[in-house]
């Protein structure tokens, strides 16, 4: 894969070292090192040459050896996730014959101009005047959903959901680790390990993190705010952490639909459904009343249906186990390396 000039790659010349340098880094004083050359006033920056100057201590191979094959298992475990979330992806697009995005066909007035023109029925209008509302893609994607599944419902259908949550905003009280709640944002929801957490104070929002933040494993959270339709399955180790007000919280019905919902929410086709309702000038936005309309099929097949939401649930119990090793690796390198005596 490519990626931007924004990333750093280090490259190690004993395989042991990869997982160890990768844990030392993620570590609270590797972390807190690796920043201290950080610079720019509004974008901060570090530089290729400024690790150069980034002590890490020397352990024995023994014990680098042993976070390494730690780490090495915890992203064979991602992988086998990710794998597992494609196969799910796959069995929803073949059960609904759904063609890549790029090949569905749209109706236009004019298909000779390099401006898509299409009509809108008054009574298609929903109270919308904003044409990227009236998308003729998301049309043509309910049309195919209409003909393949047994019924196309929406999200805020008391079988597919029980709640949808979007906290209000608030003025944020934090405290030090251990003394409150994990907080997390919308541009960590892609991490197994959300980088850069706060902690939220208990005695200051007991109430509202019960009532409106705190989430629970197997919901579907979307992004809301600034960038649109970000979802992900709130794996076991994110239970009663708190997602921040720019993250909506789709709580599903029950389990057997927890699994399918993110799935089809995640997929291109969900994406469009989702994003169809953004409205701001500025900063995109959408609500838990559009997140109530957005429409969802319901499979003929049942079976299919449910064993695209198990290969979810799998997948999502991966991430947690994936997450424990490294976690495992992180108090290997503590009471090992680093703090031992």
């Amino acid at each position: 894969a490519i990626f931007s000039h924004d990333l750093l790659r280090i490259d190690c010349k004993n395989p042991v070292d990869i997982g160890y340098i990768y844990t030392y880094l993620k570590s609270k004083i590797g972390s807190q090192i690796l920043i201290t050359n950080k610079y720019g006033a509004v974008i901060t920056h570090i530089e290729s040459e400024h690790l150069d100057t980034v002590p890490i201590p020397n352990a024995p191979d023994a014990i680098k050896s042993k976070i390494n094959d730690l780490i090495i298992q915890s992203y064979a475990l991602r992988d086998e996730s990710n794998a597992l979330i494609d196969q799910a992806q796959a069995l929803l697009v073949k059960e609904l014959n759904l063609p890549p995005i790029s090949e569905i066909k749209i109706d236009t007035l004019d298909k000779s101009k390099s401006v898509q023109t299409f009509n809108v029925k008054l009574s298609e209008m929903a109270g919308r005047a904003d044409a990227s509302y009236h998308v003729p893609i998301v049309d043509a994607i309910v049309d195919i959903l209409k003909k393949n599944a047994a019924e196309v419902t929406t999200v805020g259908d008391e079988r597919i959901s029980s709640d949808i949550i979007l906290p209000g905003r608030f003025k944020r009280v934090y405290v030090e680790e251990g003394y409150g709640t994990v907080l997390f944002g919308g541009k960590q929801m892609y991490e197994l390990d959300p980088s850069n957490k706060k902690y939220l104070s208990k005695s200051k929002h007991d109430e509202r993190i019960i009532n409106e933040l705190e989430i629970q494993e197997n919901t579907t959270l979307i992004s809301r705010s600034g960038t649109i339709g970000k979802v992900c399955l709130v794996p076991k180790h994110w239970q009663n952490w708190v997602a921040s007000e720019h993250i909506i919280r789709v709580v599903p019905a029950n389990n057997d639909v927890a699994g399918y919902i993110s799935i089809f929410l995640s997929s291109d086709y969900g994406y469009e459904l989702i994003k169809r309702f953004t409205y701001g000038s500025v900063v995109d936005e959408i609500d838990d009343n559009h997140v109530r309309q957005i429409q969802i099929p319901i499979l003929k097949n049942q079976d299919i249906q449910k064993q695209i939401n198990d290969l979810a649930l799998q997948a999502n119990e991966k991430r947690y186990q994936a997450y424990l090793l490294e976690q495992e690796a992180l108090k290997v390198l503590d009471e090992e390396v680093i703090y031992a005596e």
